[in-house]
């Protein structure tokens, strides 16, 4: 009993205080700009171009993107709320012990990300090699650029991410420079890029092509917009403001303006890429239009940017979760060493390569989840939490030991349902997941297991920042045995 409860109270899953929270619009905005500089994202409008004009395609990805944004802050604001972690919440919908299959299903994303941004280094390690010394094995050099990274994050060295801060500025210039010497690439074979497309489609077809864009953009964050309340909890908000606008406005800056410029901008890039190079690869972009010295360094830039990118949002995130799932006999280090293994044996090199069609599927499995979390906290608790119970084994979030089946049934449904559409994945995903999750926890689920805040609405006892309360959550020195919790970072 004392391990469970412990486990549950692990030090870094507690609630956040309002004395905590320090990250202010501007902030959010500038983290925004380092997560949404990310490279993989030429691949969507290097596959978008194939069927669309480039206006179309911004179009596109803009609608996907403020929509996947939208549900990003509706979701975070239990994080805002309540000071609540994702995993903690998920207590609610999925149960105790439930909890922890969507958060692996996060953890296997995160491990296949750093896969593909491990992929992306080591070509530009290979390319930096084959300058230097004619070395030419990209393969070798991925298997080495891996285990770095993987030894950097089990040893705790934090050296590299002094790069962090770099990343985002530095790719921000490749990409302007891209841009521009790719344009002129492109305009040099008799391209106008804003309105050449490889095979242009008309009617119907057009359309599905759109929303296929739309639905890539929303899968490349869905997992974030779960997962938002893991940062959320840390953004400076208004004690005692009952306008849920005022109280989310540092995540509406910067999920629902900043994210989609940046990224659209790097979706721009990946289309200009492909029309320039036939290729959305951007090593391969960089390699086509620099040469020598200069190549060299934007070369190293983009294995910097990896590093840093990967160790504080895919590996550590993943080996979190792995290392919480497994308890004990699962340490941090053993997360990391199994992160890796699925990011390598995930085959990166040839994820890229269908990346929009996998990311159709990821929307509609992660935005079936998004929408039951919007049905639970929204629709039946009203935002009202019983928090204290989240923390306790034998709790009201105990259900049926320890899962939630209104929850995994809805998430089951909504994720098959959704990618019988695929064209439309997210949208389905987040609508099925939340009316199932609705019915089934009204109609069933919380009639066997009653909930207090449904049965209470009591807004004094069960909301946060609202009416101005600091969750605190007691935790007995005597059971703290469970192993340290490394702060999950998106």
């Amino acid at each position: 009993m004392k391990k469970n409860s412990n486990y549950l109270k692990s030090p870094d899953l507690l609630p956040i205080s309002y004395s905590d929270r320090n990250i202010s619009a501007f902030g959010f905005s500038v983290i925004w700009v380092g997560m949404a500089i990310v490279l993989a994202a030429f691949a969507i409008g290097g596959a978008a171009i194939i069927n669309l004009p480039l206006p179309i395609v911004i179009l596109a990805t803009l609608v996907g993107s403020i929509t996947i944004g939208i549900f990003m802050t509706i979701i975070g604001d239990i994080g805002v709320e309540h000071g609540l972690s994702f995993p903690v919440y998920m207590r609610a919908p999925f149960g105790t012990i439930g909890t922890h299959i969507p958060s692996i299903i996060r953890g296997v994303t995160a491990a296949c990300w750093f896969g593909i941004n491990t992929y992306f280094g080591s070509t530009a390690i290979n390319g930096i090699l084959n300058l230097l010394f004619g070395f030419d094995n990209w393969f070798i050099c991925f298997l080495f650029f891996a285990a770095a990274q993987l030894i950097n994050t089990s040893l705790g060295i934090k050296s590299i991410e002094r790069f962090a801060d770099l990343a985002a500025p530095v790719i921000i210039i490749i990409s302007c420079w891209m841009y521009i010497a790719l344009a002129d690439n492109a305009t040099g074979q008799g391209k106008d890029i804003w309105a050449w497309v490889e095979s242009p489609v008309t009617g119907a077809a057009a359309f599905t092509a759109f929303m296929v864009v739309v639905m890539a953009n929303m899968g490349f964050w869905a997992t974030l917009a779960a997962d938002m309340p893991s940062l959320s909890r840390f953004f400076k908000a208004p004690k005692n403001e009952r306008n849920w606008f005022k109280r989310n406005k540092t995540q509406l800056v910067g999920s629902i303006i900043v994210m989609p410029i940046v990224n659209t901008f790097m979706v721009v890039i990946g289309a200009v890429c492909y029309m320039a190079v036939s290729t959305a690869d951007p090593v391969v972009a960089l390699q086509e239009a620099a040469n020598g010295f200069i190549l060299g360094i934007l070369l190293l830039m983009i294995v910097l940017a990896q590093w840093s990118t990967n160790t504080s949002a895919n590996v550590i995130p993943a080996a979190t979760i792995f290392s919480n799932v497994g308890g004990p006999k699962v340490p941090f280090w053993v997360g990391v060493i199994i992160a890796g293994i699925i990011g390598i044996l995930a085959q990166p090199w040839s994820l890229f390569d269908i990346l929009n069609s996998a990311l159709l599927v990821i929307g509609g499995i992660l935005t079936a989840i998004v929408g039951i979390l919007f049905a639970d906290y929204y629709l039946l608790r009203k935002r009202r939490v019983n928090v204290h119970d989240l923390y306790e084994v034998d709790g009201q979030f105990k259900y049926m030991k320890g899962f939630n089946w209104a929850g995994m049934i809805a998430w089951i449904i909504g994720g098959v349902i959704a990618n019988l559409l695929p064209a439309y994945s997210s949208l389905v995903g987040f609508a099925v997941g939340a009316i199932v999750y609705y019915v089934l926890a009204k109609y069933w689920w919380f009639k066997k297991y009653p909930q207090a805040e449904i049965e209470e609405p009591n807004d004094e006892k069960y909301l946060g920042i609202t009416v101005g309360r600091d969750w605190e959550i007691e935790v007995e020195p005597e059971t703290v045995t469970a192993p340290q919790v490394v702060n999950e970072k998106l």
